[in-house]
């Protein structure tokens, strides 16, 4: 077992967010390996919120964020377990990430369950249609467009996009908060006004 120098597993904190002795544990298990112990404890921070998607989340914030200038405002509601989590400084900068990812990034909907069925059967019909698509041989069409589907997912859907410039997704963001937080959260609407966008 390898000795872990406190820099590393403070690198480790700042860089995911989870708790000391989280981090201590999963640098010891990968040797150290800074990399392979962030795929640890986002692989643990997914298993600890799918054990907590069940819970009941009524709790939480509803919170605004006007960019600068004022051209671009997002309210938007994110849900917690309990009203303590939903005062914490932790739980606040999540809906503030949250706010300001929707603000720069401009997702229509919330997931993919939640996208209605005329947009999804209008958004599939329209890439079948595509010039790209029919060229294509018959028997791969279904596949092309399910790519395809897959990448318009991670432009519209807030839980599908990048978040920010990095790697993960946002909902890779929330699951890893939900594991170091310890209650379900769940992005529950948002709404964003662009001045002078068409009504």
């Amino acid at each position: 077992m390898a000795d872990i120098p406190a820099e590393t597993v403070k690198e480790l904190r700042e860089r995911t967010g989870a708790g000391f002795m989280d981090c201590k544990r999963a640098l010891t298990e990968v040797d150290g390996d800074i990399d392979a112990a962030i795929v640890l404890l986002r692989e643990r921070g997914l298993a600890a919120a799918a054990k907590k998607a069940g819970r009941d989340a009524r709790e939480g914030l509803v919170s605004s964020y006007i960019h600068t200038g004022g051209r671009v405002g997002v309210l938007i509601e994110v849900n917690c377990e309990t009203d303590f989590v939903a005062r914490t400084d932790e739980f606040q900068r999540l809906v503030r990430d949250l706010a300001v990812q929707v603000a720069g990034f401009s997702p229509k909907y919330v997931d993919i369950d939640r996208i209605p069925e005329a947009d999804l059967v209008a958004r599939q019909a329209e890439l079948a249609a595509d010039e790209s698509v029919s060229r294509k041989p018959e028997h791969i069409r279904p596949q092309i467009v399910e790519g395809q589907l897959k990448k318009w997912y991670a432009q519209v859907c807030l839980y599908e996009q990048p978040f920010r410039d990095e790697e993960r997704t946002v909902r890779e963001l929330v699951n890893e908060r939900i594991a170091t937080i310890g209650e379900n959260i769940r992005i529950r609407r948002f709404v964003r006004y662009a001045l002078g966008e068409e009504m």
